[in-house]
């Protein structure tokens, strides 16, 4: 077996004790790179000096015995919406094409502080705002599995690369499925944390600290790896107690303490979309496998998670109002085409200019809806949903007609409901579905992430082990 094909946490133990070297894992991913990236168009900015450079370093460290952190030597790709120091922020967009950032975000400092070695920078929409990941700047990023089907958004590049084997870990951002969704698309583990659980801070001359109130509160840095493992052990890096974030916690919380088995509630429709027979399947089966591993499982009706997918409709977009006719300015087609039937679909909802009194009673409402969500989910119950309610999206299906573009902001009720009420959630892999990846949702109480990732572990230890893939 090649390097480039072993886990984070096989590499990062090989390393920490000599038996692999660093440089040698970097040119293992470089040459994946050559190979696969050309095809998929996953990552944009590599720079292999650099990386080769970093690599010489981390195993220097490792002959002169200095303390190791969790990722020492470990490659890691970061999204180019993200700031890094002196490498490409161009958000997707042709004008910002050559943009790069003063200094790193905090997720990126957390990784750079547990050893990580940053090889490129993943692809993803203009603007990060949709469930495909092409824009006018670097082009489209294809699917490992499929040419003709999305790799998923925004975290396109980031998850098709971690499936090609491009790099055994990547970072991403959430807030309406852009680190699950990419994750269940090319067949790879996705978490997004509890709000605060990692720092959201930036640099203060990206003014996206001052953006809109749902992108302070909502939004989430994250990581997505080939198994639970290493999305755990990334997650566990990236964490850390920032109180430059508005909305970050003062310590790391523990894992909460259970009463007794686990118990697990199905939510499989909510009224919004109906699940597609693969989906329904996926569910079936992650519920058969945690039944086995000795979970209590239980079909649950749970209406609340449809009215945080309204919710979401209304208060993100309400938010991004006023600053969209520069958006519209400054992105490319695909992105205004997908825009202008998510806000016909919001208007389905909400009406065409929801009034202040609307938006004020949602963010009202949002409260009452995180309390009950936390007293059902309490401290030993999580919840088993789709991704989607669709498998992966055909390519540019959100953009191709109106009737279809309304149809999948309905789909990915399981992806927009979460950040509206600020819960963890993973999207783990089942399987395969005409060829293409599966998977579900497992969703915890606030900071219980490792009572879903010892589920989502139980589904994985049962499941085909679906990558790194060659592009098909």
């Amino acid at each position: 077996m090649e390097l480039w094909q072993l886990s984070a946490t096989r590499l990062a133990a090989g390393i920490r004790t000599r038996e692999i070297s660093a440089v040698d894992v970097v040119t293992s991913c470089l040459s994946r790179i050559d190979s696969v990236n050309p095809a998929l168009n996953a990552l944009v900015d590599v720079r292999p000096d650099e990386a080769l450079a970093d690599a010489r370093r981390a195993d220097a460290a490792v002959a002169a015995g200095e303390i190791l952190g969790p990722l020492h030597g470990v490659p890691v790709s970061t999204k180019i919406n993200t700031p890094q120091e002196g490498r490409l922020l161009s958000h997707g967009l042709a004008s910002l094409a050559g943009a790069t950032s003063a200094g790193d975000e905090a997720c990126v400092s957390a990784l750079r502080g547990a050893g990580a070695i940053f090889l490129g920078r993943s692809n993803a929409p203009a603007f990060s705002v949709r469930w495909f990941s092409s824009n006018d700047a670097h082009g489209r990023t294809l699917n490992p599995w499929s040419a003709d089907h999305t790799p998923g958004g925004s975290s396109g590049g980031a998850a098709s690369s971690l499936a090609a084997g491009m790099t055994p870990l990547a970072q991403g951002n959430d807030i309406g499925g852009s680190i699950r969704f990419p994750a269940a698309c090319c067949g790879v583990v996705g978490i997004r944390p509890t709000v605060g659980l990692v720092s959201n801070w930036t640099a203060p001359e990206d003014t996206s600290i001052e953006g809109p109130l749902t992108f302070q509160a909502w939004a989430v840095q994250g990581p997505l790896g080939r198994t639970v493992a290493d999305a755990r052990l990334a997650l566990r890096a990236m964490a850390g107690a920032d109180l430059r974030d508005p909305f970050g916690v003062p310590a790391l919380p523990g894992s909460p303490p259970q009463t007794g088995p686990v118990r697990v509630g199905i939510v499989r429709d909510v009224g919004i979309a109906e699940p597609h027979p693969s989906v329904d399947d996926a569910l079936d089966t992650a519920a058969r496998w945690l039944a086995d591993a000795g979970y209590e499982v239980e079909e649950l009706e749970l209406p609340l998670l449809a009215e945080a997918a309204r919710l979401w409709s209304l208060l993100l977009f309400e938010d991004m109002r006023p600053g969209l006719p520069g958006m519209l300015h400054m992105g490319d087609e695909g992105m205004r085409v997908h825009l202008g039937y998510a806000y016909e679909y919001a208007a389905e909802l909400w009406g065409g200019k929801p009034d202040l009194a609307t938006y004020i009673q949602g963010w009202a409402r949002r409260a009452t809806l995180i309390t009950r969500l936390q007293e059902l989910l309490g401290r030993d119950r999580i919840l088993l949903t789709p991704v989607s309610a669709e498998p992966p999206f055909e390519q540019d299906a959100d953009i191709d007609d109106p009737v279809r573009g309304r149809a999948l902001v309905a789909a990915q009720w399981p992806m927009t409901s979460l950040p509206v009420l600020g819960f963890p959630g993973v999207s783990v892999p089942t399987g395969l579905a005409d060829g293409l990846p599966i998977g579900v949702q497992l969703i915890g109480g606030r900071f219980a992430e490792d009572v879903i990732l010892d589920a989502a572990q139980a589904i994985e230890d049962r499941a085909p082990r679906l990558t790194p893939v060659a592009p098909r």
